[in-house]
């Protein structure tokens, strides 16, 4: 493997290990959180739209999703037909979100203080040459 890419997969899984911890209080994960997130942010989506803008198999989502609508963070309705399925946030989203979003900031910032403005403009630019 090269180097460059085993730093990267490392990296990412220290990252991503550190938000489970922050997120832990909030009896989330980062897939979880992911989800929250992108529906705070976009308003209520299909199914298919959130596996599709995540990458991550149907399956995947489907199962976070579940579990998210188990613990009252999300809502799911039928959309045009009955095959498809809108996923909103509840009340409790709602809610919940500000001080989960807070807490996510704060983790971030403490991240970026070990960046310059410059490392981390130059960072999303290699991260932008990279998706597909």
């Amino acid at each position: 493997m090269n180097e460059l890419f085993h730093m990267f997969f490392q990296q990412n899984r220290y990252l991503v290990n550190k938000l489970n911890e922050v997120l832990k209080p909030h009896g989330l994960f980062s897939s979880q959180w992911t989800i929250l997130f992108l529906l705070h942010q976009d308003g209520p989506m299909s199914l298919t739209a959130i596996w599709k803008y995540l990458n991550v198999e149907a399956p995947t989502v489907t199962r976070t999703v579940n579990r998210l609508e188990t613990l009252g963070w999300v809502e799911r309705q039928y959309g045009m037909d009955k095959r498809e399925k809108i996923i909103s946030l509840t009340k409790k989203g709602l809610e919940q979100f500000p001080p989960i979003a807070a807490s996510v900031r704060s983790f971030e910032q403490e991240i970026e203080k070990k960046l310059s403005q410059q490392d981390q403009e130059l960072l999303k630019g290699i991260l932008k040459k990279i998706e597909g």
